[in-house]
């Protein structure tokens, strides 16, 4: 588990300036900021020596890189750039495709043996597009060994999809006996891929606890069968913990949220708001074993409308690790009560409820 979001950078740089054969990145937020350079510096100075680099990024979350000098400069030194999901002419587009759908995955692979996971994206924290709700406060974890041949074919389906080119020949590549360890698996999901399967894994994995269920994410706004497992843990005596983000950039969305908290908090969710920016963390520890972790929110527009990558393991000791950075973001945030919740103003409640309509498009 990474330290921190510059530790973060600080870890893939090195990684990529250690790689030999090949490294390929997707990100859907690259910002030219002082993180997002660093990478792409590094891809540069890998290009150069021979390494085979390919990096995409969403053509709206990464436009202000895209549309640089920064994106032309990667290209000249050889690193093999793709624009996902390009938007064009927005008004043209929206008659022959869908620019709604957005690739929000975040990976990293290097040389077939390194993978990262996790919330972050290309960028400072200080995340200067949205600068008053920084910093933005990720998680991200640095694995070795086969998971990475896992996310290099999710990456491989982006990467065919968008520039034709396959990459069956490393994708067929023996893989080296794996080392000591433990059980991990990529969960890629996407509106073209049974967009149903990451909803129902999170259920599947909230109606599992038995003891103690703890779940981040900056965006809550679930479908109805999300909602009743949450609740339906809590009743059954699980010790059920959601920690959101007091102050959310998009104030459509936290509206949402908070229309879902009265039914959590009567079923005995505790519900925390995170005060020290936006906490940006999407992680599930269960039982203090299993941890999700990764690109996905607790939403419609993650469940039904975004390309999203997690990983699933059980590692009771690196769960551990993930468990105290949650208990950190915890001990840091404010507990809302029921007896708060009852005590909003009908007008609140009613713009909350009126919002929360509008879930299937947010």
């Amino acid at each position: 588990l990474m330290a921190s979001s510059d530790a973060t950078i600080d870890a893939m740089v090195s990684d990529i300036d250690a790689a030999r054969d090949h490294v390929h990145l997707v990100f859907y937020i690259w910002l030219p900021d002082n993180n997002g350079l660093k990478v792409a510096e590094a891809l540069k100075r890998a290009a150069r020596r021979g390494v085979v680099c390919r990096a995409m990024a969403d053509d709206l979350g990464s436009r202000l890189l895209i549309r640089s000098e920064h994106w032309r400069a990667m290209d000249e030194a050889g690193v093999h750039l793709a624009r996902a999901l390009p938007i064009g002419n927005p008004v043209l587009h929206a008659l022959t495709g869908r620019i709604d759908l957005r690739d929000h995955r975040k990976i990293v692979v290097i040389d077939d043996r390194i993978t990262y996971c996790g919330s972050q994206n290309c960028a400072d924290p200080a995340f200067l597009i949205k600068a008053k709700f920084a910093p933005w406060v990720d998680a991200v974890i640095r694995f070795e060994g086969p998971i990475a041949r896992q996310n290099q074919h999710l990456f491989a389906i982006d990467w065919t999809a968008h520039t034709g080119e396959r990459l069956d020949e490393l994708l067929r590549r023996p893989m080296p006996a794996p080392a000591p360890g433990f059980a991990a698996q990529v969960i890629g999901t996407g509106p073209t891929i049974r967009f149903a399967a990451m909803p129902e894994l999170f259920e599947a994995l909230i109606y599992s606890a038995c003891k103690e269920l703890v779940v981040t994410t900056p965006y809550y706004v679930p479908d109805d069968p999300l909602q009743a497992a949450l609740c339906a843990s809590a009743r059954r005596g699980v010790e059920t913990s959601l920690v959101f983000p007091a102050r959310n950039d998009s104030w459509v969305v936290a509206a949402a949220s908070r229309s879902y908290y009265a039914d959590l908090l009567s079923a005995g969710v505790q519900i925390h708001e995170y005060p020290d920016g936006l906490l940006h963390t999407k992680s599930l520890t269960l039982d203090g074993e299993l941890t999700l972790i990764g690109s996905a929110n607790m939403d419609r527009r993650s469940f039904e409308l975004n390309y999203e990558n997690n990983i699933l393991f059980w590692d009771p000791a690196l769960t551990a690790q993930v468990r105290r950075r949650q208990a950190s973001y915890i001990a840091r945030s404010r507990p809302v009560t029921a007896e708060e919740v009852a005590g909003w103003s009908w007008h609140q409640r009613l713009s909350n409820n009126a919002v929360a309509m509008l879930g299937p498009v947010l």
